[in-house]
C-alpha cells in the first residue's frame, strides 16, 4: 500500500472501490448483521467458559 498519496487520492480510490462492488439489498444487509450478531455472541460465550476453566 501507498502511505504518501493525499488524503483526496485516497477518497478517490475508495469511492472507485465502491464503485466495483455489486449493490446490496436491505435483506442481505439484515441478514449479515444478524449473522455477526450470533457470531459476537458465541465469542463472548466461549471466552466466558475459558475463563470459568
Amino acid at each position: 500500500m501507498n502511505y504518501k498519496i493525499s488524503f483526496q487520492e485516497r477518497a478517490k480510490l475508495s469511492l472507485e472501490q465502491l464503485a466495483k462492488q455489486k449493490p446490496v439489498t436491505l435483506e442481505e444487509a439484515r441478514a449479515q448483521a444478524k449473522r455477526l450478531s450470533q457470531a459476537s455472541q458465541s465469542k463472548v460465550k466461549k471466552q466466558r467458559c475459558n475463563a470459568i476453566l
